[in-house]
This record gives structure tokens, sequence and C-alpha cells, in this order.
């Protein structure tokens, strides 16, 4: 059906990685974003990784990581926590690593990982966001929102997490809940953003 087409071709975005400056995982609580920026990394294609998030907005504390609790037993005080152990699990330095570690949701993630570029006075004309394959469009918006005045280039480069993809979003209860909730989040938050 040509609806369900166009809502993944809007929701799923996914870029072509090319060498950027940095490589950004905005805060969350599966491995498979951070392993497809230490993967980019390896590949050369930037030379540090953000990792950003305390914890999700509405909790009080980073509850652990959504996965194999074996590979990642912490403890982990915020997301950016998990997500360095998982990019140094995975092989990347610590050194190549920055952690912004007070965002509560993707807006936040943007609005922090800017202050702590600019403080660092990291000059960035293009990066790489490894995201939720789902969550792709809303956090491009975000990041663009955020960085309007600066001409970044960002290149969405997400993750299959939950095993909600392009492909199969629409066969499960999860999937049609998480993607049209996703939908709907886009357009109620593009709203206010305009106002």
């Amino acid at each position: 059906m040509k609806f369900l087409r166009d809502i993944t071709e809007f929701i799923f975005l996914e870029d072509l990685p090319k060498k950027a400056d940095i490589i950004i995982v905005p805060g969350n609580t599966w491995p498979q974003p951070a392993r497809r920026a230490a993967a980019l990394y390896q590949a050369g294609m930037a030379p540090y990784i953000v990792v950003s998030g305390r914890y999700s907005k509405g909790r009080s504390a980073f509850e652990g990581p959504s996965c194999d609790r074996e590979c990642y037993k912490g403890p982990y005080a915020a997301e950016a926590d998990f997500l360095t152990d998982v990019l140094m699990q995975a092989g990347v330095p610590g050194e190549a690593i920055l952690q912004e570690r007070e965002a509560t949701f993707t807006l936040e993630n943007a609005e922090y990982i800017r202050k702590m570029l600019e403080e660092k006075h990291l000059p960035i004309k293009r990066a790489i966001i490894c995201c939720q394959a789902f969550h792709a469009r809303r956090c491009r918006m975000y990041f663009e929102y955020v960085f309007q005045d600066r001409e970044i280039e960002f290149l969405m480069c997400p993750a299959v997490t939950q095993g909600i993809s392009r492909d199969n979003w629409a066969e499960s209860k999860k999937g049609l809940e998480t993607v049209l909730g996703e939908l709907r989040r886009c357009g109620e938050q593009f709203s206010w953003m305009l106002q």
C-alpha cells in the first residue's frame, strides 16, 4: 500500500556515510546505535564520537540497558556511561569519546551537544547521527532545528533496535504503535517549533 511506503520513507531516514567531523549517538538504552557508531569510527568516518544522555524524562535514574545485561553490567549512572561502555567494548579508545550526561530527551540531546561543542571550540561542518532506525526523522528534525543558524550537514546512519525496521514495522502491533507514535510526535513537535 502506497501510504505505508510513504510513512516508511518519511520516518526511516538513512544516508550513506561520508567522512565527518563527529559521530553523534543520542541517548537511548540499546547498544545497536553505539555499535554502528563504533563501526563508522573504525572505518575512519570521524575522529570523535559524542554520546549523550542522562536518563529518560520522567525517571529519577538510569534503569539500565535494554539488552543482554550479561554483556553490559554497569553500574551506569547515565545513558552516556552505558553508551561509552558499548563503544569501548567495540574497540573505540576513550580519548575519542566525548560525553554529554544531562539530556533527558532528544531536543536536549541536540541543545546540550551544541553547547558542549561550542565550549570545546570544535568546528563542525558534517555530523553523522547514529540513532534508533524509527527515530531518525524526529532526531534529524531536532538537530537541524537546534543548529539552524550553522551550516552543518547531518547524515542519518541509524541502527535497527527492538526488532523494528523499515521492512517490518507494519507487521506487528509494537511496530505500528512505535512508528505511528513517531509520526504523531513529528507533527505535534514540529508545530510548536514553528511557533
